[in-house]
């Protein structure tokens, strides 16, 4: 049986790690067995760049952690080395995972965490694929998609300015453009019932 001490010590880590990991946004589940050294390095950096913080946590304490922080559901993907990247931004993470899953055919991505909602592989990768903020300030009103139910929304969005990018018009694109002819007409019709009638002119002898 484990000593006082060595309990009190995986107390103090659960509880760390619930502290850290409390104000973020998103979380990524990844298994990177297989990485070189190399592969391994590009990929930390990476996150570091992002300003994401990335680490390989043990399953029994990311079960502890997240039942701590009132989150359930997670627990499948705490199989085999799992390593957690996590920021309060909520596509950085999902982004820079999609890629190097992409790039080095060892890493996987298992799934995550998405503003308190659980999102599983095809979820992340989605998100992935979403503008950065910067840009989805530009076409949509960023405070308008989230939370993580609103995700649909987005993906809608971005698929439509992608269609206008092509070419293609998109829905609102078109009822923009049917609605000013509507407009038009209204006050035409609007004149004409308001117009008084003309009296009829006096019939001559």
């Amino acid at each position: 049986m484990p000593s006082e001490k060595i309990l009190a010590a995986k107390k103090q880590v659960v509880s760390d790690l619930a502290a850290a990991y409390k104000d973020a946004s998103a979380f990524v589940f990844v298994s990177a067995r297989g990485l070189t050294v190399e592969q391994d390095t590009q990929l930390r950096n990476a996150f570091r760049a992002a300003d994401v913080k990335y680490s390989v946590v043990k399953n029994t304490t990311l079960r502890l952690v997240f039942k701590e922080l009132g989150i359930e559901g997670a627990e499948d993907y705490f199989t085999g080395p799992t390593a957690v990247a996590y920021s309060t931004d909520v596509v950085t993470p999902a982004k820079v995972a999609a890629k190097f899953a992409s790039d080095f055919e060892p890493l996987e991505i298992k799934g995550g965490i998405i503003e308190g909602k659980v999102a599983d592989k095809a979820e992340i990768e989605a998100l992935s694929k979403v503008p950065d903020k910067e840009t989805l300030y530009s076409q949509v009103v960023y405070g308008l998609l989230f939370p993580f139910t609103k995700l649909a929304m987005l993906v809608k969005a971005v698929a439509e300015k992608k269609q206008e990018e092509d070419g293609a018009p998109a829905p609102a694109a078109e009822e923009a453009a049917e609605a000013p002819s509507e407009q038009a007409e209204a006050p035409a019709t609007e004149a004409a019932e308001e117009a008084p009638a003309e009296e009829p002119a006096p019939a001559q002898a």
